[in-house]
């Protein structure tokens, strides 16, 4: 194990450091300032489980609308 991980007492499993957290104000902030990738990927602030809700609706319905126009072509 690493030097940076901390196992308390009564846990078998080593919690390890937070990251970096910046608190941003607006969702829209949050994407001017950490980017599109930051906040969906990097978690650089409290909206990243929002934003990656966003993109999985987005691909849910590219998905879906690939899938209705190939059951009509066929």
């Amino acid at each position: 194990m690493s030097g940076d991980l901390e196992v308390r007492k009564g846990e078998r499993i080593p919690r390890r450091p937070l990251p970096e957290f910046n608190e941003a104000s607006s969702f829209r902030e949050a994407l001017q300032r950490d980017g599109i990738v930051g906040t969906i990927l990097g978690d650089a602030n409290q909206y990243g489980p929002l934003s990656m809700l966003f993109v999985l609706l987005g691909v849910a319905t590219v998905t879906g609308f690939i899938i209705k126009l190939i059951s009509t072509f066929l």
